[in-house]
């Protein structure tokens, strides 16, 4: 079956949720874009409130851009697949799944989030898979949460193990203290997919439970979905899957991920006084990143990027215009890498922007061939 044959046979009949309001303009009356976009605005506003202009372009001087690019683009590209090797992990106790395809899918996800509000690039992806493969949505969504949880659990725990090396110098900021009021909260995700896992009649029975007082179509609705959704967290159940999801995460946050942030601080010429330290301010503000792009934001995470420059850098004695410009070329370079790289990918596989924009009003559980 061709793409376009698998596009006409991908909508879901039933479970079709609205979740932006129909309309080429509808996200205009959607109150959390805006609310993402003020987040944004706020943060630029907060990491550039000190910085004069004039002192922002002198720290563009000077920078080796091209070392920055060549390092950086096979980073970014490195993690995209990497990426859809762990996620080959998570969804072959669902399916087997060529890394192709995941690339695919990983790299559509990305640019929807680049330039479509509210990460929108999650569902986007996991309608995308389910449709090549045939699944149902939700239990590709269940692989993208567990995905995601793991994310967040390496990223909370690379600040926190950062702080420690580092000392109070990084200890002392207000990402650094919400790094580690976030780190318990991590886990209970973690938990609740185990506990999902292990016990799933139990905990879709107490859900049933709660659910009982709305209309029986939405409970049904909710149970049915959240039975196809345990079929996502199959990789739990331990063996190779778990050694090679394990593997994977350390490769991608504690390598290529980590590539264009050491890049940039070669190209900016900031020495904190060993190779050791060096790498270790590097991971800290990779977790950083992963911990601002966590917060509501415009597309592409703009504003809580560049925040999280400025909260890791400034408080290690860098001063904020060189680490406003760091964090604004750093952005721009891994923006229009990810973004220029869905777009090829879409546009070899036959996909269009249109198609994947109408996918993110759709329900993803209901993606079904």
């Amino acid at each position: 079956m061709s793409e376009r044959e698998h596009s006409g046979a991908a909508a879901a009949p039933s479970g079709e949720a609205a979740v932006l309001p129909p309309g080429r303009w509808a996200w205009v009356r959607d109150w959390r874009v805006w609310f993402g976009m003020a987040i944004s605005a706020l943060c630029l506003w907060y990491a550039g409130r000190d910085v004069p202009f004039a002192d922002l372009r002198e720290a563009f001087r000077g920078v080796r851009v091209w070392q920055l690019v060549l390092l950086s683009v096979p980073g970014h590209i490195g993690s995209i697949y990497f990426r859809a090797l762990r996620w080959r992990h998570l969804t072959d106790p669902i399916t087997p799944v060529e890394t192709a395809v995941l690339y695919r899918a990983q790299s559509i996800g990305f640019v929807i989030n680049n330039l479509v509000p509210l990460r929108m690039g999650e569902f986007v992806r996991s309608w995308y898979l389910a449709r090549e493969t045939g699944t149902r949505g939700a239990a590709i969504l269940g692989t993208v949460v567990l995905e995601r949880v793991l994310d967040i659990v390496c990223v909370l725990l690379m600040a926190g193990a950062g702080m420690a090396w580092l000392g109070s110098a990084a200890g002392d900021g207000l990402l650094a203290r919400g790094a580690r009021l976030m780190l318990p909260v991590a886990f209970l995700p973690l938990v609740a997919l185990a506990l999902l896992r292990g016990a799933p009649d139990r905990v879709i029975g107490l859900v049933a439970w709660l659910v009982r007082p709305l209309p029986v179509r939405i409970g049904r609705f909710v149970e049915d979905n959240l039975r196809r959704f345990t079929q996502g967290l199959g990789a739990l159940s331990g063996g190779t899957h778990l050694f090679w999801i394990f593997f994977h995460s350390l490769v991608i946050w504690l390598g290529v991920s980590a590539l264009p942030i050491i890049a940039g601080l070669m190209a900016f010429g900031l020495d904190f006084g060993s190779p050791e330290r060096t790498l270790t301010v590097a991971w800290i503000l990779l977790a950083a990143v992963g911990v601002a792009v966590a917060i509501p934001s415009a597309p592409g995470f703009v504003g809580t990027y560049q925040f999280a420059f400025l909260a890791v850098l400034e408080p290690l004695g860098v001063p904020p215009a060189r680490a406003l410009a760091l964090g604004l070329v750093v952005w721009a370079l891994w923006w229009c890498t990810f973004t220029v790289q869905g777009l090829i990918v879409m546009r070899l596989g036959g996909t269009s922007l249109a198609e994947l924009r109408a996918a993110s009003g759709k329900d993803p559980t209901g993606a079904r061939r």
